[in-house]
């Protein structure tokens, strides 16, 4: 096995090198992310109205389209020492099993107890709400990963934590659910009867696994009922994203130490985040005219808000209490198969990546689960990490994308997003090794109900 001697496996920033500001993409894009609207007179939201929903300084992050570089706090800064800078590591290991010229980059964000990239917008979260006095906050998690690591940053804050968790991970996922109370949390199975929403959503379908969509409703309905909480999410809203751009400063600077050029950027998605924090810094560049890349988007074939979704203005949850955003979405209805990817189970995409989709400047593909496990399987022998399901999305197109290098005979540079661990996935795991693992690819039928829900005004129609 060949390295080259400037390029280790595991590539760390010293300590003093940590981003000090989070780096704003809307700055640079041409065509801002559509304003979220107020559903009842389909006006912007204003940042009064978004003030009973998220923290103040939160509001004013999620509104502001035009400062590119926003100051992270110092406090904010300490508790990243914690874990951060990540390794961005160089899989020598995988390069050789395929065969192909390609050189292939993951940025590894599971290196903390949390198992993903998911505590870099939970600790910023949960430092507005303490600054601002609040009691506690609510939110949805899918797989657990965000709902894990806000219930760490609360316990670092000295705040409550309530979250509603997808049912069905609820129950795949048993030791996920334990470490969030550990940490002091509450964790709910959504759909509940402990809210107005979910107990109309568990009338209508009684034998729902759930939906990320759902537990935001009830999240949300908790947090604006309950004095002293404010709601908090974990993806999708531009305040998340911005928070997630220090994945893609620290990527960028070891990238430039050691002198390489990635050609390709690739990272999974569900709402948006981690993709929208590894590339945004290389979007930059891209929006400026500095530099080019391609982004690729991987998706699952069972929740394709991307390539099979509509543009359009839609409801941000299920219970059709939120705003409503412009994005990709597949109605906010749609209920996607339970497949093991709980992170990649929301209905739409951040406005964010979404504008940049629209306009040309991404890319996206969506994959079967048990191809993404093959992909996961084949990565654990080879690199000795145990990929989470939704990173081992990501993980399958870097490879297919080096195996083509390797038809071609082009030495291209290929960087991933390896966001988190699946230790916590067994379950997954023990299906496809067991030969249980099914694939569903909703047919336009099934996509059908769910793009009748989205709402018609004028200028939004389908």
């Amino acid at each position: 096995m060949k390295t080259e001697t400037n390029i280790p496996y595991k590539y760390y920033l010293e300590e003093s090198e940590l981003p000090t500001a989070w780096y704003n993409v809307r700055a640079d894009m041409k065509n801002k992310p559509a304003p979220l609207l107020n559903p009842g007179t389909l006006q912007p939201m204003t940042a009064k109205e978004l003030d009973g929903v998220f923290c103040d300084e939160l509001v004013q992050q999620e509104l502001d389209d035009t400062t590119a570089y926003i100051p992270i706090p110092d406090e904010i800064r300490e508790y990243y020492r914690m874990y951060r800078p990540s390794p961005l590591c160089r899989a020598y290991r995988l390069e050789e099993a395929l065969g192909t010229p390609a050189k292939i980059y993951y940025k590894f964000e599971g290196n903390n107890t949390s198992g993903s990239h998911k505590l870099n917008s939970a600790i910023a979260q949960a430092y507005y709400a303490k600054k601002q006095g609040l009691k506690g906050v609510t939110t949805e998690t899918g797989a657990g990963q965000w709902g894990t690591a806000l219930s760490m940053a609360c316990s670092y804050f000295g705040l409550d934590c309530k979250v509603y968790m997808v049912k069905v991970s609820y129950e795949q996922k048993p030791f996920r659910r334990e470490v969030m109370r550990t940490y002091g949390a509450s964790v709910t199975p959504s759909p509940s009867m402990t809210t107005n929403v979910g107990r109309k959503i568990l009338a209508e379908h009684p034998d729902t696994t759930g939906s990320l969509g759902c537990a935001i409703s009830e999240a949300v309905e908790v947090a604006t009922s309950t004095p002293g909480y404010r709601y908090v999410l974990g993806s999708v809203l531009n305040q998340v994203l911005l928070h997630q751009s220090v994945i893609g400063l620290e990527t960028k600077t070891a990238l430039d130490k050691l002198g390489v050029k990635p050609d390709i950027i690739i990272g999974c998605a569900g709402g948006g985040s981690n993709l929208g924090g590894l590339i945004s810094p290389f979007m930059g560049e891209k929006l400026r005219g500095e530099a080019d890349y391609r982004f690729i988007a991987v998706e699952p074939a069972s929740c394709p808000s991307l390539t099979r979704g509509k543009f359009v203005y839609d409801f941000c949850d299920t219970g059709m209490v939120c705003p409503l955003a412009k994005m990709y979405t597949l109605g906010s209805g749609f209920i996607p198969s339970p497949n093991h990817a709980g992170g990649l189970r929301y209905h739409g995409m951040s406005s964010i990546l979404s504008q940049l989709y629209h306009d040309g400047l991404m890319e996206a593909r969506s994959v079967e689960q048990t191809s993404v496990f093959e992909a996961a399987e084949q990565f654990a022998r080879i690199e000795g990490i145990l990929p989470a399901p939704e990173s081992s999305h990501a993980i399958q197109v870097a490879i297919d994308e080096a195996l083509k290098c390797k038809e071609t005979g082009e030495e291209k540079t290929i960087v991933f997003g390896l966001t988190g661990t699946g230790y916590f996935d067994m379950v997954a795991y023990e299906k496809f090794h067991d030969g249980k693992m099914t694939d569903f690819i909703p047919t336009d039928a099934d996509l059908q109900k769910g793009f009748d829900g989205i709402p018609q005004f004028p200028g939004n129609e389908i």
